[in-house]
């Protein structure tokens, strides 16, 4: 019995260049089992630009974001007809969405790609997304598609987040120098096992790469949103079936939070456009006793942002802490930081709102 009701699986792009035809035969097979239970699949993947490259049988991979654009132009037909080949057998549909950060960060471009995943998974159509490749660049790239996969996961509200790569999970140690390492299986705060964690390191909790680093990020993202992850190998027979029932595969890491609502996943996971730093009065005001930002605590700023933007906000230690809307601009803000509400009146006769971010429009991250 699957409890789950909305799932998300990441599949990487080496599963799908070194098993080819047995991977996706394997996840079609895995997903109408799913859905013939009553759940609902989206999949995540990687593997165009690997695929567009495994055309040409080139002698390394493109370095330039114009070949990876091409070759990424050139795979991802490629690979969605690989997933249809293999859906096909099962009568399951699929739809392909590709992405950039503007789809999320533009609130009605978000709106509006939400309303289609939903409506996909109503007429019971599995969504493929990968990210836009063709068109992304440095300043749009969501960054990965491990990351890609839990803000998708994040923003439909799903149960839970599977990512598949080439290995069995997390280890305690390194197993190449320590063969006797154990799988870490059950995680309950992340926070504390990335702390533990050194990327590439034979101490502490094995990393492996930094393939594995952005599955932190990944768990991170999905812990502050309430949703379950599991990391796991996906050239194990039934290996999504198996997480889903429950039994001890991969690396599981349970969320710190409960569900949050949309409007506080668009803020959190919104671009940042500035900096705000603040004193250990609004520090506490803001992450305890569930209050606005008044000017009075505000130290600096950083950036430049217009009222209506997403801001960070900073601890004196440079810990980022929250992230709101704001209700004025940059240089509104320089002049009114640090300064109560008697005097800011003195400067602006116009005065009107109190806060630089209402409590409505902050989230604590």
């Amino acid at each position: 019995m699957i409890k789950y009701k909305k799932i998300v699986i990441k599949i990487g792009s080496h599963l799908i260049i070194a098993k080819g035809k047995k991977i996706f035969s394997s996840l079609a097979s895995q997903v109408k089992k799913i859905k013939d239970e009553g759940s609902q699949v989206i999949i995540v993947s990687s593997g165009a630009i690997a695929t567009g490259v495994q055309q040409y049988n080139l002698p390394s991979k493109p370095k330039s974001i114009i070949e990876k654009q091409a070759y990424a132009a050139i795979g991802q037909p490629l690979l969605m007809d690989r997933y249809i080949s293999a859906f096909r057998k099962y009568n399951i549909k699929v739809a392909q969405l590709l992405l950039t950060r503007e789809d999320f960060e533009v609130r009605e471009r978000y709106l509006n790609l939400r309303n289609t995943l939903n409506y996909l998974l109503k007429i019971n159509v599995v969504p493929i997304i990968n990210e836009n490749d063709t068109i992304a660049t440095d300043e749009i790239k969501l960054g990965d598609n491990d990351n890609l996969s839990a803000i998708v996961a994040s923003k439909i509200d799903a149960d839970i987040l599977i990512l598949l790569t080439d290995v069995d999970g997390v280890y305690e140690r390194n197993p190449k120098v320590y063969p006797d390492s154990k799988i870490v299986y059950e995680v309950k705060d992340i926070d504390e096992l990335v702390s533990k964690c050194e990327i590439s390191s034979s101490s502490g909790f094995f990393c492996g790469t930094g393939g594995m680093k952005t599955k932190f990020e990944a768990a991170k993202i999905c812990s502050f949103a309430g949703i379950e992850v599991v990391i796991a190998n996906g050239l194990k027979e039934n290996v999504v079936l198996d997480i889903l029932k429950g039994k001890k595969v991969g690396t599981r890491i349970y969320p710190k939070n409960k569900k949050i609502t949309s409007k506080e996943k668009w803020i959190a996971f919104k671009k940042s456009q500035g900096k705000i730093f603040i004193d250990k009065g609004a520090e506490l005001a803001v992450t305890k006793e569930n209050k606005s930002l008044l000017p009075v605590g505000i130290k600096k700023i950083e950036g430049v942002f217009k009222k209506g933007d997403v801001v960070s906000i900073f601890s004196e230690e440079g810990k980022e802490i929250a992230k709101g809307i704001v209700n004025f601009d940059s240089e509104e803000v320089e002049k009114i930081m640090g300064k109560k509400t008697e005097e800011i009146k003195k400067l602006i006769s116009e005065f009107g709102n109190k806060e630089v971010i209402h409590v409505d429009n902050l989230v604590v991250l």
